[in-house]
């Protein structure tokens, strides 16, 4: 409160500063065609004042500040151009014809295939929390990150997504539910989403308070699609095999009109890993009338729809009987391979702006945005049969190899080598799912008890915001924006197919007959296609958020102060009513809110105008999720207890340089995390209930709170053009992501046994301070050099070292359960061995990863058309690499733990990620 009445103060100093009548004006053209180009950004680094050019190629910028400024010429496709100026008062600077020269490595941009539309896993296995970068910047380090660490889902800053923030057209495209952006929503429209802005951390921006990790901002204003038509054809072997696209864009019309269209298509039979099937279908279409020069309305509609077939995350002794690229959710059906874990996005996008320029210093954008659809996931069923899953334990070597015979006080390993040969032969011979055999199982008993079921998330989400923003002087500038969203989100599972079985009964069969109907409403309910059962709740959330900035531009000092208040409140509403929750789980339950506020600053000093020095410092209070608000929204409104604002704080020191030739940016970064909450679902064994004597195996939800992370580091990335053909590149990131203090456990078990239901149990201290925080390298390393010839063809190679990449960790076994004897009240197992059990916990380092790129491509222009390709070759040495995995929790106490390592070959190992091996793009285009 106080920094931000110290800015309302200097405010009204600086009011009565106001500027004389001194202009900078120029024309930008394209170098090869000596044509205008219109809607070319010049803006003055570090104010608010910037303009685009007119249709003429024209700029013109008023009510500049005496003294030192730097002008950014930035175009999309084209390389960026700065001119260092010396401004004095009453003066008009013209620059003359300015000319942009193509960024022949634009095509790269263009062909990034974004990691973050790829989930390898589950939902539970954290594999979709990655935080990849959709677009590069200028900067080298950046692009390292996007188009070469990327592969090994490199985070920067150690940071998930959700600390970030990505906008479209001004409008949030981060989801309620998580706090990260659906890149699926979007994808395929590299054409019309190209003109981005990327602010890095905390720096200041016109859109939002922001984030620690930064702001990527799209725009799909119809008249900044780039003018003419581009057509594209692309042959990959990564996630997709082809892929098509058209894109128009008409320009700003005589008449005030202009519109952009574009559209693509992009399938695979089977991408790289085996099972991995891919189809999508994306279309944009945007339509901007310009009423007069101060006002402007723009429709952007986006429609992507993409289905995938997943890829299983394996344990080592599948990935040793089967290879890397073996998937298990897949199996062959009519001769052809069909995936039982499909995931299907189609959630159209509606964007209406209005435009308004007060004044030359002051502008007004509003937008309304609704987005409405689905994301659904699909998975068998099998209530009542054999899990038809061929890499379930009972089926692997492993299952007697640690067999040990427990009927003593002491377990004695007694590994059964030939049932586990059995295993191994039968594994190999079976290693995919039996389509046929479902079929038959269903229609034998006449009814289903295998089927596919799709767990389906609804969303209609309206967002209404304004955002201000306005040069008040020569030194002061000042954004504003209000923000408002409000989601009616309604969670289910739908049946999608039978698999020749009549109709499913809507039971649980692994609870008693009184609790097994899954809605007491509708008692034997009979489930056939298309029906929702299981669970179906609706989630309603209200967001509102405010925030303000003032910058403030002197001849050798620029410093920005920004505010930030918020309010977000979440009800959960039942549709069913649960048998064992049946007080909780139908109807409205209690509304929760939260109410955040966030403060930041940063300062940079030029000592010239080739050496600057920047620093900014955040911290912001931030709702949790509605995922990890309630402990398990599918059957009850229970929300988590004690649950709180996470508290987050960053901050970073960087020294840039500009030069003719060398240009770079090394920076020391440090952000903390603290009071968040993480939910997790999955089976385990060996954990004591605190109800009974029983040891059971469980489906439990654990709830992990009081979580604090912390980041460190050093950020470097440089280019230095050896020659005006030859470029060098170096990029860098050394650091360290931990947990930086222990945090608290609950289980949830949602089953029922002779003492009642079980409560949410308190396991206490999860001992997790300084273990690594996974899912990225934390030390990256790049090596370039690119050669541009003056005939329009380039060629690049890059070398890459990544590591300290660790796997993830389970909070519950490093509670001190691990250490309880189950049914014993809580008396600790009489043999346990503290380095045993110190080696049982120590946390995996994966392997390093060498990556080899190759990438190059050429352009021709004939006829006034412009011919091209793009093509890379990544991993060029084929290196087989994890890119991480999990801990499963299943052995959940010493004991079970020390008889899985028994043999060296785990029943309940680590599930692993992989990354592509060898892999190629080809993109073949024309513009005119």
């Amino acid at each position: 409160m106080k920094k931000l009445l110290l800015s309302i103060f200097l405010v009204l100093i600086t009011l009565t500063t106001w500027a004389q009548s001194t202009e900078l004006r120029g024309v930008v053209v394209d170098s090869k065609s000596q044509l205008p180009l219109f809607n070319v950004t010049a803006s003055l680094s570090n104010t608010n004042l910037s303009a685009n050019t007119n249709e003429q190629g024209e700029f013109v910028i008023s009510n500049l500040a005496p003294g030192n400024q730097t002008l950014l010429i930035n175009f999309t496709g084209y390389l960026e151009k700065r001119f260092a100026l010396e401004i004095t008062t009453d003066q008009t600077v013209d620059l003359g014809t300015i000319y942009l020269e193509e960024d022949l490595t634009s095509e790269q941009q263009l062909s990034l295939i974004t990691l973050t539309e790829i989930d390898l896993g589950d939902d539970n296995s954290g594999s979709e929390t990655t935080s990849g970068l959709l677009q590069a910047s200028r900067d080298a380090f950046q692009q390292a990150a996007a188009f070469n660490w990327g592969q090994a889902r490199f985070r920067v800053r150690g940071l998930d997504n959700e600390y970030g923030n990505t906008f479209i057209n001004g409008i949030s495209m981060n989801k309620i539910y998580d706090g990260r952006p659906q890149y699926s929503n979007w994808g395929g429209l590299n054409d019309a989403t190209r003109n981005q802005e990327f602010i890095n951390g905390s720096m200041p921006n016109d859109y939002t308070f922001g984030g620690i990790l930064g702001v990527q901002a799209i725009n799909t204003r119809a008249s900044f699609i780039r003018t003419g038509t581009r057509v594209s054809l692309s042959g990959a072997n990564t996630n997709y095999n082809g892929r098509a696209m058209i894109t128009h864009g008409s320009g700003m019309t005589k008449n005030g009109w202009a519109y952009a269209a574009s559209a693509s298509y992009r399938m695979a039979n089977e991408g790289f890993f085996e099972g991995t099937d891919y189809d999508a279908k994306s279309f944009f279409l945007a339509i901007e009338k310009k009423i007069n020069n101060n006002h402007s309305l723009n429709l952007s509609a986006i429609y992507a729809q993409n289905s995938r077939g997943k890829n299983s995350p394996n344990t080592q002794e599948v990935i040793d009987l089967m290879g890397y690229k073996y998937n298990s959710y897949w199996g062959w059906q009519n001769g052809k391979k069909r995936n039982s874990r499909d995931k299907d996005v189609e959630e159209p996008i509606f964007i209406l702006s209005h435009y308004w320029k007060i004044s030359e210093k002051s502008s007004l954008n509003t937008n309304v945005a609704y987005q409405f659809g689905k994301i659904s996931n699909t998975r068998l069923e099998y209530n009542g049969a054999n899990n038809p899953d061929p890499t379930y334990y009972k089926n692997l070597p492993s299952y007697y190899l640690n067999y040990h015979d427990t009927s003593g006080t002491n377990p004695i390993w007694i590994p059964d080598y030939t049932n586990a040969d059995k295993n191994r032969v039968d594994f190999l011979n079976n290693s995919q799912i039996n389509w046929d055999r479902l079929y038959q199982q269903n229609i034998s008993k006449g009814y289903a008890v295998n089927a596919l079921y799709a767990d389906v998330m609804q969303d209609n989400q309206l967002t209404a915001n304004t955002l201000f923003n306005t040069q008040i002087s020569n030194v002061v500038g000042f954004n504003a924006g209000l923000t408002y969203r409000n989601l009616r989100s309604e969670s289910y599972q739908e049946m999608i197919d039978l698999l020749g079985g009549q109709y499913l009964e809507d039971k649980d069969l692994f609870l008693k007959d009184e609790y097994g109907d899954a809605d007491l409403n509708n008692p034997d309910r009979k489930i056939y296609e298309g029906d929702k059962y299981g669970y179906n709740y609706i989630m309603h959330a209200n967001v509102v958020d405010l925030f303000t900035q003032f910058n403030f531009n002197f001849n050798k000092i620029n410093f920005y102060l920004g505010q930030n208040v918020s309010y977000t409140d979440y009800q959960r509403e039942g549709l069913y009513k649960n048998a064992l929750y049946a007080d909780s789980s139908y109807g409205k339950g209690k509304k929760i809110s939260f109410e955040n506020y966030g403060l930041k600053g940063g300062v940079t000093y030029k000592l010239t105008g080739q050496h600057i020095f920047n620093f900014n410092a955040s911290y912001y209070t931030k709702a949790p999720s509605i995922r990890n608000s309630y402990s398990n929204a599918r059957i009850s409104d229970a929300t988590v207890d004690g649950l709180t604002d996470e508290k987050v704080f960053g901050t970073d020191l960087s020294y840039i340089i500009r030069t003719p030739k060398l240009k770079g940016r090394i920076g020391a970064y440090f952000n903390e995390i603290k009071d968040a909450t993480e939910i997790a679902f999955f089976y385990a064994d060996g954990i004591d209930v605190q109800m009974d004597d029983d040891t059971s195996s469980d489906f439990v939800s654990e709830v992990t709170r009081n979580i604090s992370k912390q980041s460190m580091g050093i950020e470097l990335g440089a280019e230095y053009q050896v020659t005006k053909t030859i470029k060098v590149t170096a990029a860098a990131n050394f650091g360290q992501a931990i947990y930086s203090d222990n945090a608290d456990v609950y289980l949830n078990v949602d089953s029922r046994r002779e003492n009642g239901l079980n409560p949410m149990v308190n396991y206490g201290t999860s001992y997790i301070k300084n273990y690594r925080i996974a899912g990225s390298p934390q030390q990256a390393y790049s090596l370039g050099i690119e050669y541009r010839d003056p005939n329009y063809w380039w060629i690049g190679a890059n070398a890459n070292f990544l590591t300290d990449l660790y796997l993830d960790i389970s909070p519950l076994l490093r509670t001190n359960n691990f250490f309880n004897e189950p049914g014993q009240g809580g008396a600790a197992f009489p043999d346990v061995d503290t380095n045993v059990a110190r080696n049982l916990l120590k946390q995996e380092k994966l392997d390093d990863i060498f990556l080899l790129n190759v990438q190059g491509g050429k352009s021709w222009r004939i006829n006034n058309k412009t011919f091209g390709f793009f093509a890379s070759v990544n991993n060029v040495l084929d290196l087989e690499y994890k890119t991480g995995g999990f801990e499963q929790a299943r052995n959940a106490n010493y004991r079970e733990l020390l008889m899985d390592h028994a043999s060296g070959t785990r029943t309940f190992g680590p599930k692993y990620f992989y990354g592509y091996g060898r892999t190629y793009f080809l993109n073949l285009y024309i513009n005119f």
